[in-house]
């Protein structure tokens, strides 16, 4: 009889166990939702730093506002539960998945409908001279291409 008992309270004890351990999955998701969402928004705040031109600056920017914002409200979600501010935050989650990829072509477009070309070609590191303002008009590449649009 005293067997019985304790295996009826291990089992009891395993049956409580298993409760517990939900809570921690979903936060374990939760941060490593938060986390890969963090990761893409300073990767994409690197690409805006160090990317050469206006297009693909706006395409990081573009990149973090949309995966980067999503993957932060996804965690967010989990970690909340079922509520009402988890509703909340599905519903920034859609605007935002609707609005930024929308907002970032339409910036894309009127840049270059204004003449704002992009970079073609293979990308040439600044020298210290050109970054200080000191140019010449072999070191600028910007000069190569408006000469050659002269002549067409």
């Amino acid at each position: 009889m005293t067997y019985m008992l304790i295996l009826a309270a291990e089992t009891v004890q395993a049956a409580n166990y298993v409760p517990e351990i939900l809570p921690l999955l979903r936060n374990g998701l939760a941060v490593a939702s938060m986390v890969i969402g963090l990761f893409f928004v300073l990767g994409g705040t690197l690409g805006v730093l160090r990317l050469p031109d206006f297009f693909t600056r706006l395409h990081a920017a573009g990149m973090t506002d949309t995966l980067g914002a999503e993957l932060i409200l996804l965690g967010l979600i989990i970690q909340e539960g079922f509520t009402q501010l988890s509703l909340k935050f599905l519903f920034v989650s859609i605007f935002l998945l609707l609005t930024s990829p929308t907002a970032t072509h339409a910036v894309a477009n009127a840049a270059y409908q204004a003449g704002l070309k992009p970079l073609l070609g293979k990308y040439k590191i600044p020298t210290a001279a050109e970054i200080s303002g000191d140019y010449t008009k072999q070191d600028d590449h910007h000069a190569d291409d408006h000469s050659s649009e002269d002549h067409h």
